[in-house]
């Protein structure tokens, strides 16, 4: 699978977020439910700041590698965090060192694919933030643009 190294600049996310895991398929329903609780009750609207209309799935908080527990936040990047709520949390993503990534297609099964092959690539990943940025460019769902960014070790 292609991708290409990239430095990136710190980056802050705000959005709603849950802890999950990816035993017994937890992670699908939960990210679903999150990113279904960001855009109900005007919830990604509400988000202060925001520095364009893409929306960002952070992982972060990794209680070890992929097998392991971790924080998902759906959400968008802004140029200053907040002070956490109920609602809505902010995160800051490192600057750093990533492979990036660039999906064309469907929002779910396409990302999904992604992901099974990055789990399975010899990549010396760091396990601090990766994030998956919707490009959101076209109306059409099937043909979507969303870019993946993976920590790596320096």
């Amino acid at each position: 699978m292609k991708y290409e190294i990239v430095e990136l600049e710190k980056k802050v996310v705000t959005g709603v977020k849950i802890k999950t895991t990816n035993q017994e398929g937890k992670s699908i329903k939960d990210i679903g439910m999150t990113w279904q609780k960001l855009f109900t009750n005007g919830t990604y609207e509400k988000i202060p700041n925001k520095v364009n209309e893409k929306t960002i799935g952070l992982y972060t908080e990794y209680e070890g590698d992929y097998t392991k527990p971790y924080v998902f936040i759906a959400g968008a990047e802004v140029s200053k965090e907040i002070k956490d709520d109920v609602e809505i949390v902010s995160k800051a993503i490192p600057k750093g060192k990533y492979a990036k990534f660039v999906v064309i297609g469907d929002v779910q099964n396409s990302v999904g694919q992604t992901w099974q092959e990055i789990w399975n690539m010899d990549l010396k990943r760091k396990y601090t933030c990766d994030f998956e940025e919707y490009q959101n460019n076209l109306e059409d769902m099937q043909k979507q643009e969303i870019h993946i960014y993976i920590a790596l070790d320096e």
